[in-house]
């Protein structure tokens, strides 16, 4: 199976997990070629038609897996022949601006993957679509009770979605360090999660968001708005806590449980029953791919 990758290039680099996913699939058996989109916006998009057109007749693929609305929006504009497979992530559906662009990719894609059910339900996807989130790699280290008290903050501070100042707000009173999760690298992250004491999430909106899971992976215990998918990827794993409002005292009240916890999380455990290695999630993509195909 040829399998043309679309996704954003615009940083210089893929996102570490469009490129984990590609990996297994090409562990699974699959000849993957790649076309980053380096422009940004909707028009940005369109304006790389002609290049994708000349990678597809180099690459001849079997299938093209478009990574966010707009790139799934740009393959099909380039192709009608070969069928397209559209993962969104998030972004691509929660933002109302680029909404549109994406519930065209929808109607016209073979397939379409949603990392979450709420994104699904948002976009208004047809019979075409499955849920699917983007899998994680178990890591050999598993997080450890910390002699200092250290919060990971899901992002960036400056990431007005992140929603630092509701973290902020939560912390005060609370005896422990809020760290700023930029700047780290994939390895530097695994680290902090197996040495901190809790991951913390005041998200606006999210899709399925991978350091949840990547928390889950390592078993750190977890405190979390109600946002995107993480109910569902947390429920059933104790030391992990999703707080239904976003009362900064409630979820302070979340965060003094988890600070109080010592052993790791059975987060590791979940991710293997619900499928989400990034083996396993490999495998699900392949069937939706022989399915197209077919």
């Amino acid at each position: 199976m040829r399998v043309l990758i679309v996704a954003s290039y615009n940083k210089g680099c893929f996102a570490p997990f469009v490129i984990e996913q590609a990996e297994a699939l090409a562990s699974a058996g699959c000849e993957v070629s790649w076309l980053g989109v380096q422009r940004k916006g909707i028009c940005g998009y369109l304006r790389e038609r002609a290049r994708l057109k000349k990678q597809i007749r180099v690459c001849r693929p079997d299938v093209i897996h478009a990574h966010y609305g707009l790139s799934g929006l740009l393959a099909n504009l380039a192709t009608r022949q070969i069928p397209v497979v559209t993962t969104y992530h998030g972004s691509d559906i929660n933002e109302s601006k680029v909404r549109p662009f994406s519930k065209m990719a929808v109607r016209l894609s073979a397939w379409n993957i949603f990392v979450s059910t709420p994104l699904m339900r948002l976009a208004q996807a047809g019979s075409r679509s499955s849920v699917i989130p983007c899998g994680v790699t178990l890591p050999n280290e598993e997080w450890r009770c910390p002699d200092k008290k250290r919060v990971l903050f899901v992002g960036a501070f400056d990431n007005e979605v992140k929603d630092a100042d509701l973290a902020r707000e939560a912390m005060k009173g609370i005896d422990a360090e809020l760290i700023e999760l930029k700047g780290f690298t994939r390895q530097e992250v695994n680290e902090l999660l197996c040495s901190v004491s809790c991951l913390l999430m005041t998200s606006k909106s999210e899709g399925s968001p991978q350091i949840i899971k990547e928390a889950l992976a390592c078993g750190c215990p977890i405190v979390s708005v109600d946002v995107g998918d993480v109910k569902e990827r947390t429920k059933g794993v104790d030391g992990c806590y999703v707080v239904s409002s976003r009362k900064p005292e409630d979820i302070a009240e979340a965060i003094r449980q988890a600070l109080a916890i010592k052993e790791k999380t059975n987060g590791r455990e979940k991710i293997v029953a619900d499928g989400l290695t990034n083996e396993q999630v490999a495998k699900k993509i392949m069937e939706v791919y022989a399915s197209v195909v077919q």
